[in-house]
This record gives C-alpha cells, sequence and structure tokens, in this order.
C-alpha cells in the first residue's frame, strides 16, 4: 500500500464540495481510502483516527488531501483525478472575472450581487456565527447548512434576524426550496401552491415526492433547522416562515413538518398558526400523531387533489419464518424517527443514537442486543465526513454486520434521491443486499429487507431505475417511509 498526505496552501472549497471530491476520488481505481477537507483541528483530528500521519505545518485555509492506495500507479491516478475533480468544480461555481474577482467574504459577495436575497452558508459549524452575522448586516437571509452550530448562536443569529427582517434557515438546513428553487439535498417536483416550513430535512423531502406523484405543487420549503421546534430555540424561525408564507399571495396551503418538537412549542406553533387565514396541516411527528405519509394525504385533499395509496415494487421474493430483531439503518433523522413511532406499538423499545425514550439510547459503539435503528446523519457521525446521503460508507459496513448478525432478521433502510446526493444510490446498495442475502442463507437463516424509497419521477438518479434495481436485489421498496415500517413490523410477526 501507498499513502500520500500533502496541503494546496491558500485553496479553500467549501465542505460540501470537498465532500462530494472525496466521494468520486474514492471510486478511482486502487484507492483504498480518501479524504480531502480543509486543515480545521477537527479534520485532523479524524486523519489520525484513519491512521495517517497529522502534517505539523498547515493552515486552516489549506486543503488538506490523503489518500491510501494499492500503488504508486494508483496513487498517481488519484492525483490527476483530483486535480480535475478540483478543476471541473472551481469552473462550475465560478462567477470570476479578471474585472470581478472571487469574493473572499460574505459581505464582499454582497457588494458584487446587490440583487441578491439569500446566502447559503457550508462552513465548520464554529464560523457559522460570523459569516451568518455578515449576511445579516448585509440584507441577506440565511441558509446554514452547516451542523455542529452551537445552540446558542442559532438563537442568537434568529433573534438578529427577526430585528433587521431577514429569516434564518438552519442551522444542518440540509433541503429547502425558494419560489420553486431547491437547495441542499432537492427533489425535484412539480411547482405549485403548497408551502413548507420543515424543522426537518427528510421529512420535508417525504412529503414533498407524496405530494408530486399525488399531482400536488410545491412553491416553497423554507428549512429552519432540526432544532427549532425544540424547548431551547422555540420555533423562533418556524413562527416567522409561517408569516412569510401567510403574506405571499401564491402560497394557498402551508404544512408545518417537524421531526418530535417541545409540547409547549408546538402549542405555540399550533396557535400562531390558527391566525394566519390559510389552511394549514400539520406533520409533527410524535406517538398518537399522523405519519408523514398521512400527513401528504391531508394536504392532497386541502388542496383540492385526489389521494391515492403511495406505490411500491414487491420483492420478488415473499422471506417467510420467525425474524428476531429489526435493525433500521437511517440517513434521515426524521425518517428514522418515523420508523420508530411506526414500529414501537408493535415490538416495544428500540434503541437508537436518536431514541423515542432516553432509557433506550445507544452506547457510544451503537451497538445493542435486541430492535435497534440508527441515524447515520446524526451530528456526532458526520464530523469532517459526508453526509450519508453523499457516501454511504458507514452504512454499507453496517449493513454487512447486521447481515453476519443471527439476531437479524429484518433490515429496514432509506434511499434519498434529488440533486446533491448520492448520483446513484441503488448501484451501491443493491450489491450489499444480495451479499446480506447471501450470507445469511450460508448460515441458514432467512434475511428480508425492506426500503424506504423517497424520489420523484423527475430526479437524476431515475426513480423507476433505482426501484427496480433495489427490488431486483432481493429488497421491498416503498415510496412511503411509514408503509416500509409497516412492512418491517409485519415481516417480524408483529401486530401493527
Amino acid at each position: 500500500m501507498t499513502a500520500s498526505i500533502s496541503l494546496r496552501r491558500g485553496q479553500y472549497r467549501d465542505s460540501v464540495t470537498l465532500m462530494q471530491v472525496s466521494r468520486d476520488l474514492g471510486a478511482v481505481d486502487g484507492v483504498r481510502t480518501s479524504f480531502v477537507a480543509m486543515a480545521t483541528e477537527l479534520n485532523l483530528d479524524l486523519l489520525a483516527t484513519m491512521g495517517f500521519d497529522r502534517p505539523t505545518d498547515f493552515s486552516p485555509n489549506d486543503m488538506l488531501v490523503a489518500i491510501d492506495a494499492d500503488d504508486e500507479d494508483a496513487l498517481a491516478r488519484a492525483d490527476a483525478r483530483l486535480t480535475e475533480l478540483l478543476a471541473v468544480r472551481a469552473a462550475a461555481g465560478s462567477t470570476a472575472s479578471a474585472d470581478h474577482p472571487a469574493p473572499r467574504t460574505v459581505r464582499a459577495a454582497a457588494r458584487q450581487t446587490p440583487d441578491a436575497t439569500l446566502a447559503v452558508l457550508s462552513v465548520p459549524g464554529a464560523a457559522v456565527l460570523a459569516e451568518a452575522s455578515d449576511a445579516l448586516d448585509a440584507g441577506l437571509s440565511v441558509l446554514i447548512f452547516s451542523d455542529n452550530v452551537d445552540v446558542a448562536d442559532e438563537i442568537a443569529l434568529k433573534d438578529r434576524a427577526r430585528t433587521v427582517g431577514q429569516l434564518v434557515m438552519g442551522p444542518d438546513c440540509g433541503t429547502a426550496m425558494v419560489g420553486g428553487v431547491g437547495l441542499g439535498f432537492a427533489n425535484v417536483v412539480r411547482p405549485g401552491s403548497v408551502g413548507l416550513v420543515a424543522a426537518s430535512g427528510t421529512g420535508a423531502q417525504q412529503i414533498m415526492c407524496l405530494l408530486d406523484a399525488a399531482g400536488v405543487g410545491v412553491r416553497h420549503c423554507l428549512g429552519v433547522g432540526g432544532r427549532d421546534l425544540s424547548a431551547e430555540v422555540g420555533g423562533r424561525s418556524t413562527l416567522q416562515a409561517l408569516d412569510l408564507l401567510a403574506a405571499d399571495d401564491a402560497t394557498e396551503v402551508v404544512v408545518v413538518v417537524s421531526k418530535p418538537p417541545a409540547d409547549e412549542v408546538a402549542d405555540r406553533v399550533t396557535d400562531h398558526a390558527a391566525r394566519l387565514g390559510k389552511p394549514v396541516v400539520f406533520a409533527l411527528l410524535g406517538a398518537g400523531q399522523p405519519t408523514l405519509t398521512e400527513a401528504a394525504a391531508e394536504v392532497v385533499r386541502v388542496a383540492g387533489g385526489t389521494w391515492t395509496e403511495p406505490r411500491w415494487w414487491p420483492a420478488p421474493v415473499e422471506r417467510t419464518g420467525a425474524y428476531p430483531y429489526l435493525r433500521g439503518l437511517f440517513s434521515g433523522g426524521t425518517l428514522c424517527d418515523e420508523a420508530m413511532l411506526v414500529a414501537v406499538p408493535a415490538v416495544g423499545p428500540i434503541a437508537s443514537n436518536i431514541p423515542l425514550d432516553p432509557a433506550w439510547r445507544l452506547p457510544e459503539d451503537l451497538r445493542a442486543p435486541g430492535h435497534l435503528m440508527i441515524d447515520f446523519g446524526d451530528d456526532a457521525l458526520t464530523r469532517g465526513r459526508a453526509h450519508p446521503m453523499i457516501d454511504p460508507s458507514l452504512r454499507l459496513a453496517r449493513l454487512a454486520d447486521e447481515a453476519a448478525d443471527p439476531a437479524c432478521g429484518v433490515l429496514l433502510l432509506d434511499v434519498v434521491l434529488g440533486h446533491a446526493a448520492h448520483p446513484d444510490p441503488a448501484g451501491d446498495l443493491a450489491p450489499a443486499i444480495r451479499a446480506a442475502h447471501e450470507r445469511a442463507g450460508q448460515d441458514g437463516r432467512d434475511l428480508a429487507v425492506v426500503i424506504a424509497l423517497i424520489g420523484t419521477s423527475g430526479d437524476p438518479q431515475g426513480l423507476e431505475r433505482q426501484a427496480t434495481t433495489l427490488r431486483d436485489a432481493g429488497a421491498s421498496v416503498h415510496l412511503s417511509n411509514a408503509a416500509a415500517a409497516l412492512k418491517a413490523v409485519e415481516l417480524l410477526g408483529a401486530e401493527s
């Protein structure tokens, strides 16, 4: 094996770009491990955990490139591919010229684009307060893609945004749509008159995809960050976003979607929504609350459409027998929450890194007997790594582990399509599903795989192709996450 570590001085790129570059570099023949990131302390710590030596002379403005390859030829191919990837992405994202050099600060960018109304930030969480403050001072609303932002910084930014008449979307806002333009992880949905306020990325994607399949279009999706409806943040951006949608004449139906909110904040938002003067449908996950699919059905009815049950592709072989435990491996935290809410009444406690009950929290190694579900998109698992909707490697490794566990009988996963997501998630996942079935068969066991496929017919990955690839690999594939969870419960032999 040949390992290489280098620093490209002063070559800053945003974290999302470098995550995608790392993923593409890992596909080069002979590359075993690749890590491309800015040389922050966090990323250098991660480098050490991957077995690389830590450089001594560095700055956070330097690009760190670490590659572990089979031989020198593979390393040369990787280096050439890296140069190509960086050049292509720089050209695609650049509006610089001799007369108008690329801006180095948010304020400079705002001066160069006086018609801009929104700044999108993807910087380390510790830097968000300063950069977002500059954007607000420049008269811009802010979408903060970054995670690992201190909650006190989030509150301060949202209070300032209200004072200056702007909106803060995020932190950890992975999905948004403004005037039909998708931002972050965005599915291709038809235009329409529905506006969403979303304290959930994948939850919003699920609802928008189900609406699209039912012929109902979306105008706005204002992501407010997964903590906005927590007791600490108190719904600050949610209340402001509701007012913005109420003032938009082209928005006729409003949807509020969130992972389980704090009760008192949910009450505050509900009371506020009752005064909007427009119909509001709530998709606030929790015990006894509607599923995302049920909420989408209600939106379709309010919008005057006709609801039909979401499509699904049965597995080619229906797995039967006694299945001891359910194991859920998710890239979307809200989808994981919903699956647990659906399954717990039938199967009992489910251990998780985002548990419904604090007593059910998984230990740090994410291992426990019995039923469990893991959110691989949780902040603790994405520090210095690409989101699992971009880089599925951690989840694929855990899938193989679960397939080798005789206690595992049903695997439940989500696959999320759309812009910025993996270009072919089924292509990576299908071989892993086949290998899982083969391993279980070698042990004389049966193993069922159920997948919630979140996407639309317009998504670049190809909804039909993704679904049939996963189905042909042996999975039961559902466009409704709630239906997928119910199917998993059914295969366990439990009553839902």
